[in-house]
Order: C-alpha cells, then structure tokens, then sequence
C-alpha cells in the first residue's frame, strides 16, 4: 500500500545512495569506468527506502534515527552484493575461477574488498550515516503529516 512516508522515504534514500555514489567514485582506481554507478545505487537506494524504512515509519523520531541506520545497511548490503556479483561474472567469463565454489568464495572476497576500500575515506560513511538519519526524519515527518 502505498503512503507517503514510503513515497518521501524511497526519494530521500534515493539522494543519499546518489550522493554516497558520487563521493565514492574519487576513492576507486584510476581508470575504473563508472558506467551505471550511480544510477544503480541510486534505485538501490529507492527501494530500500520503500520497502525497509517506509514500513518502520510512524513510531517516533528516536526510533526513527535507528531505522535511518537500518535502511542504510540493508541499501549498502544490496550494493555491495550487487557490484560484488557482477565483478565475479566479469571474471568468471574471463576464466579467472576455476569453478563455482571459486567464484562464490571471490564474490565474497570482492565484497570486503569494496567496503573496506568505501570505509577508507570517512567521507561515504559520514555521508550515508547522517543522510541515512535524516532521510528517516524526513520519512517519519511524512508518516506524521500524512498519516
């Protein structure tokens, strides 16, 4: 069922995964194409704002401060499970695995990987911390103007 809370919680996450994207592309190796990137991440983002913040809208703001952090982890657990697997396919078409259980141990290599290369630079978790908080603020407001 649609509501707002849902509706300003899936933009409102949408901007922060735009903007945590946009910081971390500085942070990756030079000559890494970034192609869908941001796009990606950003519908990521969308669809953990509906679907995990917009249902734990309305219960106050402190509860709403944990929520925001919530969604954020589930959005970067999607991202980087995302951007780890299609890594693995690349190299797994370029025979770099020698079987399945290979690539599934390389996928989960590929995701430490990236998020230790994203907690490098204090920028993206700052930006994904506070604009995880005040998306969720922005969701709760919604759920309480609009309830």
């Amino acid at each position: 069922m649609p509501t707002a809370a849902k509706l300003f919680a899936a933009v409102a996450f949408g901007f922060v995964a735009f903007f945590a994207s946009e910081i971390f592309k500085p942070i990756l190796p030079e000559g890494t194409k970034f192609g869908l990137l941001t796009p990606i991440n950003t519908f990521l983002g969308l669809l953990s704002g509906w679907y995990v913040m917009g249902q734990l809208a309305g219960r106050g703001y402190f509860a709403a401060a944990g929520s925001g952090v919530r969604t954020i982890a589930v959005a970067l657990f999607y991202v980087l499970v995302t951007w780890s697997c299609y890594e693995m396919v690349v190299r797994s078409t370029r025979r770099y695995y020698d079987g399945p259980t290979d690539a599934l141990a390389g996928m989960t290599d590929l995701i430490a990987e990236y998020f230790l290369l994203m907690v490098s630079d204090p920028q993206v978790p700052i930006v994904l911390l506070a604009g995880g908080v005040l998306a969720a603020f922005l969701s709760e407001w919604a759920s309480e103007r609009w309830a």
